[in-house]
């Protein structure tokens, strides 16, 4: 039984357990601690909008059997336009997942640190984190060997023992429901959350997820007459994920935990009616996987984008691939030893995610209504409405992040 059920699993799972990471554990309990339950509907947003746009590229990569970039490149058809597209993608993919990934090993820096406590060094009179070297390594010899899958199902697996705990703890802390159902379904926008509801979108919405699903799916089934299968996998899997976060609002905001956030301890303190002085611990091993697990699907999309939009033949093992992980991996490993605060770091990584994605959520868009391409797969009416709803949306709350960060106000 257990043998069919992984048999059966499919990229959903992947694309889940990537924004079930350390960005999304620390996000979503700050959302929790600093709005209590009124940030749910940007999780139930996010939710939705993670739905429309990972069904288009799953449905995009097992019809056309190409992965986004691909498709992209060969359907601009002038080429000025072709290559501006083309370093666009680049550029977005390469920033935002090198920003990703030092919030994933940064995420997986809190979680050892709970455990082992800090390892900070000075050489040649630079002040390196040990940590964060660790990770970095741990996830190189992993891509390096291109057969990480038994090892990721055992972090994922580690990962949905950290899920069952924080929605369990949402169970044990007794929340209100009336008030969960309020803040779930009634959009309110206390002062000061602009950027947590952009940071909890970005968590959750992952640009790359779309290209790494995209070119994923075609290599798991083939053919239309698997659609069915391909979009039950990813609603599933992106709705548990979701709950998953919900549950770590609800458990934050029950649970008071005063006093500013900055490493796992603090995090652990929402586990403590469950498991007590052990929080911490367990907390630890789950942003630890989390961080793991994500720190491997970033280079890995990133290393897919650059296949598809250059060209590049070969898979896992080709030199050219690799060398774009090993550049995106080298960058996270870099930041995340600067001394920044690691909780800083993470809500960046997802601001600028949130960021990023109207310019990707557009082209997917574009893309998906071409017969070209897909024939009789093209968006229906109702799936058109909901992506051009998502779009503008995407693109107002990108523009106000921007001019926030800025200090402007011009909406």
């Amino acid at each position: 039984m257990i043998k069919n059920l992984f048999k059966n699993i499919g990229p959903g799972t992947l694309v889940a357990a990537a924004f079930i990471g350390p960005g999304t554990v620390t996000l979503c309990t700050l959302a929790g601690v600093n709005f209590g339950f009124n940030l749910l509907w940007a999780m139930v947003l996010s939710i939705v909008t993670t739905i429309v746009l990972q069904e288009m590229a799953a449905r995009l990569g097992i019809i056309s059997e190409k992965g986004l970039s691909e498709v992209i490149k060969l359907e601009i058809k002038h080429s000025f336009v072709n290559r501006l597209i083309m370093i666009l993608i680049l550029l977005a993919i390469v920033v935002g997942n090198a920003s990703y990934e030092a919030g994933n090993i940064s995420g997986g820096i809190l979680g050892l640190e709970a455990v082992v406590g800090k390892q900070i060094f000075n050489v040649f009179g630079f002040t390196i984190n040990g940590l964060s070297i660790l990770i970095g390594m741990i996830a190189f010899v992993l891509l390096y060997m291109g057969n990480y899958k038994l090892l990721e199902r055992a972090l994922v697996g580690l990962v949905l023992v950290m899920s069952i705990s924080f929605t369990l703890t949402a169970i044990v802390t007794k929340p209100d429901l009336l008030a969960i159902i309020k803040g779930a379904f009634i959009p309110i926008a206390p002062k000061g959350s602009l950027l947590t509801i952009i940071g909890l979108i970005g968590t959750t919405v992952v640009p790359y997820n779309l290209f790494l699903h995209a070119a994923l799916v075609k290599e798991k089934w083939k053919g239309e007459k698997n659609l069915k299968t391909v979009r039950k996998d990813t609603v599933v899997s992106i709705v548990l994920g979701g709950l998953v976060s919900m549950s770590i609002i609800i458990s934050a905001a029950s649970v008071s935990l005063g006093g500013e956030l900055s490493n796992a301890s603090d995090l652990a303190k929402s586990l403590a009616p469950l498991y007590g002085d052990f929080a911490k611990y367990f907390l630890g091993i789950g942003l630890f996987a989390a961080g793991i697990t994500s720190a491997i699907t970033a280079p890995l999309a990133a290393a897919y984008v650059a296949k598809g939009c250059l060209g590049w033949y070969g898979g896992l093992q080709s030199k050219k691939f690799k060398g774009i992980w090993m550049f995106i991996l080298l960058l996270g490993v870099v930041f995340s030893s600067l001394g920044i605060k690691p909780i800083e770091i993470i809500k960046f990584a997802q601001v600028a995610n949130g960021i990023l994605l109207p310019v990707i959520a557009g082209i997917l868009l574009w893309v998906v209504n071409r017969k070209e391409v897909l024939g009789n797969y093209v968006n229906s009416t109702l799936q058109n409405i909901l992506g051009g709803v998502i779009l503008l949306a995407t693109i107002f709350l990108g523009f106000k992040g921007v001019f926030k960060v800025f200090g402007l106000h011009i909406f």
